[in-house]
C-alpha cells in the first residue's frame, strides 16, 4: 500500500504533486472535498520492467521516451491496490481520475489542459485510467510545456488523484479575486447547469456573477447557454451533451445564495493559502462541493485597482534630492519632515488628539520610488485637511510645493477626513470659521516674533554646533551617537523659526506680485524680480562672490589657472603656495562653505572637505572666462535693475499714498523674508553637514569593528538601523549582509528607468507599477519655449546642457542648460552668460542667487534639456521667460553678451 496514500496521510514533502497538496491542505481545513486519495510516482516506477526501466534511462528524446511510456501499464500488485482503494472511495458510485504533477498549479506555473483528466471511472477499471494520466504526463504538449517554461526534462511520472465523483447539477468555476481587473475585494463566480465539463471546454457560455466582500453581487451576466452535459451510461465517455433552449437556456444557474455560497468558499480557499485561488466547485445532492483549488497566475504581479490611491510627485524636491538617494539620506530627511511638520501643525494650533490620530501621515510625507524621494501629495493634502479654510489652505499648499496639477475636487473632497459637506450646516460653518481664526491667531503671533524667532534660531545653531568643524576622531560609537541625538533634539525638533518664514516668504511674495500687476502694470511678474534682487545680507550670494574674488587673485599667474583648470589637487596647492592671498580666501571659504556642495541634503554626497576639487576647477574656469571678456555680468545693485524697478513703482503710485505706504511695508516684508529664507536654508546645510560628518564618524568605527566592508557603506543602512545598533536594539545585527543587499537593490535602481516626476500608485506602491506617467510628455516643438523670468537681460550665445556640474567646463558666452540646480551649483555660475532649468519656481534657490548676481535666469522650461543640444544657439529675455532657438552662431551673434 506504500504506492497510496489518503488526504490525512499526506505531509509537506510528500511526493503528491500541487493539486494533491492543495486538497489535503484544504481537507483539513475542513473545506468540502468529495473523498480521495492519490498514487505516488512511486506507483509508476514500481510498474515498469527491468527492459523497461533501462529503455527509459537510456532514452535520447522526446520521441524514445514516449514510446517506453506508452507500453506501461500498472503491476499487478499496483493494480489490485488501486482496485480495492478505489472501491472504497467510490462508495458505490464513480471516480475522477486526475493528474498531480510537482509544479502543476504553482504559482509560478499552470500545466491547465497538459495532463489529462477523467471522470465517471468505474472502480474496477481505475488502474488503466491511472495508467493514462501516467502516459499524459509524458506527452509532447507537456514536454513542450515544459521547455517553454525552463522546466527540467524529462518530466517525472505524475502523482494521480483518484476521487469521488460529484455528478453536479450545476458547476463551474470561481475566483476569490477577479482575474481580468486585479480587484481582490471582487470574487467571481462563473456556472453553467449540470457537469463543468462544458464551461472548461467553451462548448457553451456560463453565467458571471461579481461578489463583493460582504457578498452582495455588485455584477451580473446571465448568459445564454447553449448545451448542458449530464451523466450518461451509454455514451462513450460518459458524458452527454444535450442543447439547451428557451427559457432554460436564459434562466440562471444559480440563486443569490448560492452565488454568495461559492464565493464565500474561493474566499475561504484563499485565506487557507494565503494568497488568490481559482477553484473548481460542483452543486450536488444539495451541497456544495470543492473540487480542486490553485493560485490565480499573474496575479501576484498586478496592482489591487481598489487598493489605497496614492500621488506621487518629486516637484521641487528634486532641487534637493535628484536621483538616486541612498537609505541613510531617505531616512534621515523622511525623520526630519515628521518632526518639522509635527510642529507646524502645533504652531497652528491643531488640537494635539488630532495631530496624533494622524501619526501615519506625518511619517509618510515622503515615499521612495526606484531610489528617488517623492513627495506623497495625498498625506500632504491630509495635512492641509486638518486644518480649518481646507479649499484656501490646499491651493496654498499647491502653490507652495510647486506641484504641476490640482488634484481634482472630488477626490481632495474625499481626503478631508472629518470635513464638513459640500454645503456644511450652520454649526461646522461656525465652528470652523473660529478654528480659521484661531489658526491665523497663531500665525500673527507667530508672525509679530519672526524676526526674534530667526535670531534666536541661529543662535540655537551656533550654540550646538560651535565654531569650525569639530575632530570627532577620538570618540567612541555611542559617543557619536549622543552627539547626533543633541542636534535631533536641539535643532530637528526646534525648526519653526523655518517653518513660519517659509509661509510668510509664500504669502508675501504672492501678495507682492498680486500688488505689481494690479497697481503698477507687471502682470508678468518681471517688475517683482527686479524688485526682490540686490537684497544685502543674504548668504547665498557670497559663494558666487567669493569664487569671483579668487578667479581675480588667480588671474596673476597664468601657471596657477592652468593647475586649477586640469591640475591636480596637489600640484594646485603647489601654485597656491607662491599665492598665499589666494591660499587664504581658499581656506576662508573651505571655512565658511565648505558643507556647501553638490547635492548638500544628500548625506552620501562628498562635501568640499572631502574634495574641494569641483570648488578649485569653478574658480580655474570662471577666471578663464573672466580673462577673455566674458561670465556673468557683475551681482545686482541698488542703482540697476533694482533701482529702475523702484522708480517704476514710484511713478505709477505717485498719486496713491495709502497704496504707496502699504507697497512699501509689502516689499519690505517680501524682501526680508526672502532673505531668511535663504540664509535659514543655509543654516539648514550646516545641520545636514554635521549630521553628516557624525554618521560618516560612526560609519569608520563600525568597519573598523568589522561589521562594515567599508566606512561609507553606512549610507546603505537606515538611520535608526545605525542608532539601534549602538544602542543596543537591533533587531539586525548583520550590517555587512546588510549593506550588501542594499547596494545590490539600489543598483537595480540604477539601472531601471527612473519613474515618472507625477505618478499614481494603488495598494502596495513596489507591487505591479511601472511608475509611469499617465500620459507621458512629448519633447518640446518649435523654436520658442516660455518659462519664468526670474533676472532680466537678454543675452544671446551657445548653450551648453549640463548634467553634472563637477565636471562642467565652460566657454565664454555660453548659457546653463539643465534639469535642476542646487545650492551646489553656485560655484559654477560666475563663469556663465546665462542661466535656463527646466525645473524650479520664482523662489527656488537658483532663482533667488541669480537674483543676486545680476545673472539673467529662466527657470520652469518644460523639456528645454531635450529642446536643447550642446552648441545650440539661443536668445533668452530673463524678464519674459522666452526662449528663442536661433540658427548656428547667427551673424552678430558671436559673444553678444547681455544687455
Amino acid at each position: 500500500m506504500s504506492w497510496l496514500l489518503l488526504p490525512e496521510a499526506i505531509e509537506a514533502d510528500s511526493p503528491v504533486g500541487g493539486k494533491a497538496r492543495a486538497l489535503a491542505g484544504l481537507q483539513r481545513a475542513e473545506l468540502p472535498i468529495p473523498p480521495w486519495l492519490v498514487v505516488l510516482p512511486e506507483a509508476f516506477a514500481a510498474s515498469l520492467t527491468p527492459a523497461q526501466a533501462a529503455a527509459l534511462h537510456a532514452a535520447k528524446d522526446a520521441g524514445e521516451v514516449r514510446a517506453v511510456v506508452g507500453a506501461v501499464a500498472p503491476s499487478a500488485p499496483v493494480a489490485e491496490a488501486i482496485r480495492r482503494a478505489a472501491a472504497d472511495i467510490a462508495g458505490g458510485g464513480e471516480l475522477a481520475v486526475r493528474s498531480s504533477a510537482s509544479g502543476e498549479d504553482s504559482a509560478e506555473h499552470s500545466f491547465a489542459g497538459q495532463l489529462e483528466s477523467y471522470l465517471f471511472v468505474r472502480p474496477e477499471a481505475a488502474a488503466e485510467y491511472v495508467a493514462r494520466v501516467w502516459r499524459s504526463g509524458f506527452g509532447e504538449r507537456l514536454i513542450a510545456y515544459r521547455k517553454e517554461a525552463g522546466l527540467p526534462l524529462p518530466p517525472r511520472a505524475p502523482a494521480v488523484i483518484i476521487q469521488a465523483v460529484i455528478a453536479g447539477s450545476a458547476s463551474g468555476v470561481a475566483f476569490s479575486a477577479d482575474p481580468v481587473s486585479g480587484r481582490r475585494g471582487i470574487a467571481v463566480v462563473t456556472a453553467a447547469p449540470g457537469l463543468g465539463g462544458a464551461v472548461v471546454s467553451g462548448a457553451t457560455d456560463a453565467d458571471t456573477w461579481r461578489v463583493d466582500r460582504a457578498g452582495a453581487i455588485v455584477e451580473a451576466a446571465i448568459a445564454v447557454k447553449q448545451v448542458v452535459q449530464r451523466r450518461d451510461p451509454e455514451a462513450p465517455d460518459g458524458v452527454a451533451t444535450v442543447a439547451l433552449e428557451g427559457e432554460a437556456a436564459s434562466r440562471p444557474t444559480l440563486d443569490a445564495a448560492q452565488v454568495a455560497g461559492i464565493a464565500a468558499l474561493a474566499r475561504r480557499a484563499a485565506a487557507f493559502f494565503g494568497r488568490p485561488q481559482d477553484i473548481e466547485w460542483t452543486l450536488g445532492d444539495g451541497r456544495l462541493y470543492l473540487l480542486q483549488s490553485r493560485p490565480i497566475t499573474g496575479l501576484a504581479a498586478r496592482p489591487d485597482p481598489d487598493g489605497v490611491r496614492a500621488i506621487w510627485d518629486n516637484s521641487n524636491i528634486a532641487e534637493s534630492y535628484s536621483g538616486i538617494t541612498t537609505p541613510l539620506t531617505f531616512s534621515f530627511a523622511r525623520r526630519a519632515y515628521e518632526h518639522v511638520y509635527r510642529q507646524f501643525c502645533r504652531l497652528l494650533r491643531v488640537d494635539e488628539a488630532a495631530i496624533e490620530s494622524r501619526a501615519d501621515m506625518f511619517c509618510c510625507m515622503l515615499g521612495l520610488i526606484r531610489g528617488r524621494v517623492y513627495y506623497n501629495l495625498f498625506n500632504w493634502y491630509r495635512l492641509v485637511a486638518v486644518l480649518p479654510g481646507y479649499a484656501f489652505n490646499r491651493k496654498f499648499m499647491e502653490q507652495m510645493m510647486g506641484v504641476p496639477e490640482s488634484l481634482a475636487e472630488e477626490t481632495a473632497r474625499a481626503l478631508e477626513s472629518g470635513s464638513p459637506p459640500a454645503r456644511p450646516a450652520a454649526g461646522a460653518r461656525l465652528r470652523d470659521g473660529l478654528r480659521l481664526l484661531a489658526m491665523l491667531w497663531g500665525l500673527l503671533r507667530a508672525y509679530a516674533g519672526i524676526n526674534r524667532s530667526v535670531r534666536r534660531f541661529h543662535r540655537r545653531i551656533d550654540e550646538t554646533l560651535g565654531p569650525g568643524r569639530p575632530d570627532l576622531s577620538g570618540l567612541r560609537p555611542e559617543e557619536l551617537a549622543a552627539c547626533y541625538r543633541r542636534i535631533e533634539q536641539r535643532l530637528l525638533l526646534h525648526w519653526d523659526a523655518p517653518i513660519v518664514n517659509d509661509f510668510a516668504t509664500m504669502f508675501f511674495h504672492g501678495l507682492l506680485r498680486r500688488l505689481t500687476g494690479a497697481w503698477a502694470g507687471d502682470p508678468g511678474g518681471a517688475l517683482v524680480n527686479d524688485l526682490l534682487g540686490a537684497e544685502r545680507g543674504m548668504i547665498s550670494s557670497e559663494p558666487a562672490g567669493r569664487v569671483r574674488r579668487m578667479a581675480a587673485l588667480a588671474m596673476a599667474s597664468g601657471p596657477l589657472v592652468d593647475a586649477l583648470c586640469e591640475g591636480s589637487l596637489a600640484a594646485i596647492r603647489r601654485g597656491m603656495s607662491a599665492q598665499p592671498q589666494f591660499a587664504r580666501e581658499y581656506e576662508a571659504y573651505l571655512d565658511r562653505f565648505g558643507d556647501r556642495c553638490m547635492e548638500e541634503l544628500k548625506l552620501e554626497s562628498p562635501t568640499l572637505f572631502d574634495d574641494p576639487l569641483p570648488l578649485l576647477r569653478s574658480v580655474g574656469q570662471t577666471a578663464r572666462v573672466l580673462r577673455d571678456g566674458g561670465g556673468a555680468p557683475p551681482a545686482a545693485t541698488d542703482a540697476g535693475p533694482r533701482g529702475e524697478a523702484e522708480a517704476k513703482v514710484r511713478g505709477a503710485l505717485a498719486d496713491r499714498p495709502l497704496r504707496r505706504v502699504l507697497f512699501a511695508r509689502v516689499l519690505a516684508a517680501a524682501r526680508a523674508r526672502v532673505r531668511d529664507r535663504e540664509n535659514l536654508r543655509f543654516e539648514r546645510t550646516r545641520v545636514f553637514g554635521r549630521a553628516r560628518l557624525i554618521l560618516v564618524e560612526i560609519g569608520r568605527r563600525l568597519a573598523a569593528l568589522d561589521r562594515l566592508d567599508d566606512p561609507r557603506d553606512v549610507f546603505q543602512l537606515e538611520l535608526d538601523e545605525i542608532l539601534a545598533f549602538v544602542e543596543g536594539r537591533a533587531t539586525t545585527t548583520d550590517l555587512k549582509g546588510l549593506a550588501a543587499l542594499r547596494r545590490a537593490e539600489f543598483e537595480r535602481h540604477r539601472a531601471e528607468p527612473a519613474p515618472a516626476d507625477r505618478f499614481e500608485t494603488r495598494g502596495v506602491a513596489y507591487v505591479g507599477h511601472a511608475f509611469a506617467p499617465e500620459a507621458p510628455r512629448p519633447p518640446p516643438t518649435g523654436e520658442t519655449l516660455q518659462g519664468l523670468g526670474c533676472c532680466a537681460g537678454v543675452v544671446r550665445g551657445p548653450v551648453r546642457v549640463i548634467r553634472d556640474p563637477r565636471r562642467a567646463v565652460l566657454a565664454r558666452g555660453e548659457i546653463i542648460v539643465t534639469e535642476r540646480t542646487d545650492p551646489g551649483w553656485v560655484m559654477i555660475f560666475p563663469a556663465a552668460a546665462g542661466l535656463l532649468v527646466e525645473r524650479g519656481s520664482l523662489l527656488s534657490h537658483s532663482a533667488i542667487v541669480a537674483r543676486e548676481m545680476g545673472l539673467p535666469t529662466i527657470v520652469a522650461l518644460a523639456g528645454v534639456t531635450r529642446w536643447l543640444a550642446d552648441g545650440d544657439w539661443v536668445e533668452m529675455d530673463g524678464a519674459s521667460g522666452r526662449v528663442t532657438r536661433l540658427p548656428a552662431r547667427p551673424p552678430g551673434g558671436a559673444d553678444d553678451g547681455g544687455d
